[in-house]
Order: structure tokens, then C-alpha cells, then sequence
């Protein structure tokens, strides 16, 4: 046989169920069969006490670059996709990608954010983090309730930006509070028609009333019920802080009723955005959120803030700058520690690292080519053992489910969540003849994440070979530097 033969792994599955010794065959860039005793081929790779998986499929990374890439790649993810903000405009960021080449299948959903921000503010900016946080030095974009004539302006770019083959809608809603229901409803409208998910950060975090977690996701399961739309709610641990209890149960509720309605995690109990996010300069911030503002630390330098005037002066100066906000000590708390378990292990929910992007200590983003990744590169440790971490802890340590799940939480769920609105994403996520051959080779009793609140920048461990649309990426725990073999994951352009 001519290709590539991994041979006698541990071949794991969650589409079919399969967890035996076999081998897995790759030809032109797909899976050509799984099975016991293949025969040879051009290249093998010989996994005998290893186990073969799908490769992890992350929905929510905003570090889309090719350092980022890398340190995902040691996480055993082979597509990274932004989704919960996207990009706008969509068809020339895709086209910047393929130009750049990248590391993994990268992809991304049209951005409601950078909509309003052009809409309502005039600026139109292409979306990155630098233009985010300076986005924010002009808060009608943030405040305001949309015009009529601002809704038509944000609708008619998201739908340029769907028909540019973004895979859904981003709502970053948290970082536009102001925005209203008659807005937000007509932006589901427009997703129900073109069948396509939203991927929300939902309105608001805090514990109490008004203006709480819950209050947030009865909106977003009204969006749900009242338009059809799919809504994807992001990182569910970290939007429901510590009322992660009350909120699943009203998801539940809403799922058990039929609603199109999914949800994803990250095991941190510990979240980051940017220093201008909205909520951070809430009067209220304390008794709404129960933190200090010594929970918000800045990724460069690691500093805490003391005090509400010294978070806003930093805000205006530098509004695009990465910070940590520690929610969860799940460290020395038994009750934040479950509470975290309600969300990673959320029946039917992803596995997803809103992974952040690497900045160096001048508080630039980093894109270079550098490997290993510059001793200055900081960003959230989720960013470089996201999928490592809850293999570890959930699955081999604590073992809360089987490795067969764990997979699934962190391949095919993600795949099928998009399976509908992209077709792309039907050959992701499996272990199956003609399935896009994206695997994962590990050792299990070895497989961690290296990365911690003071050594940001450590890749994952165990992952000794990956292979990306059928082209080898790490072979024996070596990464190929030069490779480029990441493919675009993209709906269909319309009048293409």
C-alpha cells in the first residue's frame, strides 16, 4: 500500500465506538481504511502502546498564527477555528492565511462585533486584537442600542461576511452590553436563514440580579426558541462564573425541550480578555462578580490590580493588553472544584480552549516564525494545554469518563456541532474511510500539559506523532518546522 500506514496503536473512535489494536491507513490526505494488519506502505509509523485518535478539533482560539498554531499542535488539536469572535472582513482574512500558509485547518465565523464597531462607529478597521482593544476607546459601539439604519449596516456585513464562507455568526455580547433584544433578534433571524450556528460570549457574568449569567441565558434560549437559530454558548464555565449550578440547569431544561442549543469548556478555572472589556469597568464590579480586583492580572508582567481608579487608567492607556481574571480557585476551593466539573463534563458538550494569542513583553502580539516560542511569550496556559490538561486530569487521573468520551468531547462533538452548516466538517473528528486524515498519536500514561500561570509558553507533552490532512506534522515529538499543511475550513463562497 502506497501512503502511510500507522500500525499497531491503539486505534480510538468515537464515531464508530472502536477502542482496539489496529492499524490506520492514509492516502492523498484521507483515511483509506482502519484495520488489523494493513500491510506496508511508504511511510509507517510504528504505534504499539500508543493510542491513535482524531485529532482535536478546537472551536474557540483567537491565536490563529503560526506560533500559535504550534503550541496547539503539541495540545493535539489539528483544526483551530475562531468562532466565538471570527474575523470581518472573512474573505480577505482567509485569503491572508492561505497566502502566510498556516500550521493546522484553521477557519473562522464572520464577526458581530467588528459589525457593530463599523456600523455605529464608522471605523473599519479589519479585526484583530490591537483594533479591538482600541475599538473601545469609542463606546457607542459598546453603550448604545443600534439604530434601524445601524441594524441594517451590522446585518448586511454579516451577511457579506457569511456568503465569504464564514462559518457562522460570532457574538461577543459581553463586550457590547448596550446592544438591544430587537438587534440580537434579527441578527438570529438572519442566522436561521442561512443555517449557520451562533457562537455566543453571552450578555452578561454576574452572580446577582439584574443583569446576571442567568438572566443571560434565558436570553440566549429565547433567541433559540424564538428564531431557531443554533446558539453555541462559549466557554460555559468562565460565563456563568460562580453560578455555573443554577445555569446549567436552565440549559438543560432548554436542550430537553428541543432547542438548538450547544455548549462548550475549558478545565481553568481562571479566564483572560482584554484589560478594555466592558465589565471590568462596571462601578459594581466586586459585588456583582464576588472578586477583588486583584483577580485581574496582566499576562506581561503578572501584575494585580488594587483598585477600580488603577484598572481604568490602565484601560486607557492600553485597552488592548491581555489580562487573567482568576474566578475559580479550584486549587484549594472543593465547591469551585465541582463547579467546574458541571461545566467540563457537561453531557454533549465540547472541549474548547479560548485559546488567546501570544504577546511578547512589549505587549505586541507575536507572529514570528521562532521555535520554541521566545522566552518572553506569554498568554493563558489553555493556549498550550487545554485539551492535554482535561485529557490528564479528567480522563487518566480521576478518570470521570472513559477515554473513548474524552475523545469525543475533544474531536467529534466539536465536528458534529458544525457538521449541518459546514459540509467540511462532516470527514473531521473520525477515524473512517475517506475522513479527512487528521490524527493524533499519544502516550497515554505520559500525555500533559506543561504550561502553568508563571511558565506560560511550555508545549504539552506525550503527543509523539501528528498527523495534518494526511502530511505528517510532529514525528516522534519532533515538530517539522517548515511544514505548512494546514487546509482552510470554510462554508461555500457564494457566486464562486
Amino acid at each position: 500500500m502506497s501512503g502511510l500506514v500507522i500500525s499497531g496503536g491503539r486505534v480510538v473512535d468515537p464515531a464508530s465506538g472502536m477502542d482496539a489494536i489496529g492499524d490506520v491507513a492514509v492516502v492523498d490526505g484521507k483515511i483509506a481504511a482502519v484495520g488489523a494488519s494493513l500491510g506496508g506502505a511508504e511511510r509507517v509509523i510504528d504505534a504499539t502502546g500508543l493510542v491513535v485518535a482524531p485529532g482535536f478539533i478546537d472551536l474557540h482560539a483567537h491565536g490563529q498564527s503560526i506560533p500559535a498554531d504550534r503550541m496547539q499542535a503539541f495540545d493535539g488539536v489539528t483544526t483551530t477555528l475562531d468562532l466565538e469572535a471570527g474575523v470581518l472582513p472573512v474573505g480577505s482574512w482567509y485569503e491572508r492565511q492561505a497566502r502566510k500558509g498556516r500550521v493546522l485547518n484553521y477557519g473562522a465565523a464572520t464577526n458581530w462585533a467588528f459589525a457593530r464597531i463599523g456600523a455605529m462607529t464608522g471605523s473599519n478597521a479589519e479585526s484583530s486584537l490591537e483594533a479591538f482593544g482600541n475599538a473601545m476607546r469609542d463606546r457607542r459601539w459598546m453603550d448604545n442600542v443600534a439604530t434601524d439604519a445601524e441594524v441594517a449596516g451590522i446585518l448586511e456585513r454579516l451577511t457579506r461576511g457569511l456568503d465569504e464562507g464564514g462559518i457562522g455568526i460570532g457574538i461577543l455580547n459581553a463586550y457590547a452590553p448596550g446592544a438591544g433584544v430587537q438587534e440580537l433578534t434579527a441578527v438570529c433571524q438572519l442566522a436561521a436563514k442561512q443555517d449557520v450556528p451562533t457562537f455566543t460570549h453571552v450578555a452578561y457574568m454576574s452572580r446577582i440580579d439584574p443583569e446576571s449569567a442567568a438572566e443571560a441565558y434565558i436570553r440566549l434560549i429565547g433567541y433559540a426558541g424564538a428564531t431557531g437559530a443554533h446558539m453555541h454558548i462559549c466557554h460555559f464555565n468562565s460565563s456563568s462564573k460562580t453560578d455555573i449550578e443554577r445555569c446549567r440547569v436552565l440549559i438543560e431544561k432548554a436542550q430537553a425541550q428541543g432547542l438548538p442549543i450547544t455548549v462548550e469548556a475549558y478545565p481553568y478555572g481562571t479566564g483572560s480578555t482584554v484589560l478594555a472589556a466592558a465589565f471590568f469597568s462596571d462601578p459594581q464590579f466586586v459585588e456583582r462578580n464576588g472578586t477583588g480586583y486583584d483577580s485581574v492580572q496582566r499576562v506581561t508582567d503578572g501584575y494585580r490590580f488594587h483598585d477600580r481608579e488603577e484598572l481604568l487608567k490602565a484601560q486607557a492607556e492600553d485597552p488592548s493588553s491581555l489580562v487573567l481574571w482568576h474566578i475559580l480557585d479550584t486549587e484549594h476551593n472543593a465547591h469551585h472544584r465541582d463547579l467546574l466539573d458541571m461545566s467540563v463534563l457537561y453531557p454533549g458538550g465540547a472541549i474548547a480552549s479560548d485559546a488567546m494569542p501570544w504577546t511578547t513583553s512589549d505587549g505586541k502580539t507575536y507572529t514570528g516564525d521562532a521555535w520554541p516560542l521566545p522566552d518572553d511569550a506569554t498568554s493563558h496556559p489553555r493556549s498550550a494545554g487545554c485539551f492535554t490538561k482535561f485529557i490528564r486530569e479528567w480522563v487518566r487521573e480521576r478518570k470521570t469518563v472513559s477515554l473513548l468520551e474524552g475523545v469525543r468531547k475533544c474531536a467529534l462533538i466539536p465536528a458534529e456541532i458544525l457538521s449541518q452548516s459546514t459540509p467540511a466538517m462532516r470527514a473531521k473528528g473520525r477515524l473512517a474511510r475517506d475522513a479527512d486524515a487528521d490524527i493524533v498519536v499519544f502516550d497515554y500514561e505520559k500525555l500533559s500539559d506543561r504550561a502553568t500561570f508563571t511558565a506560560m509558553n511550555r508545549p504539552s507533552e506525550g503527543v509523539r506523532h501528528l498527523v495534518v490532512s494526511g502530511q505528517p506534522l510532529i514525528t516522534d515529538g519532533v515538530l517539522d518546522v517548515a511544514a505548512r499543511p494546514g487546509k482552510p475550513v470554510r462554508r461555500p463562497v457564494v457566486g464562486s
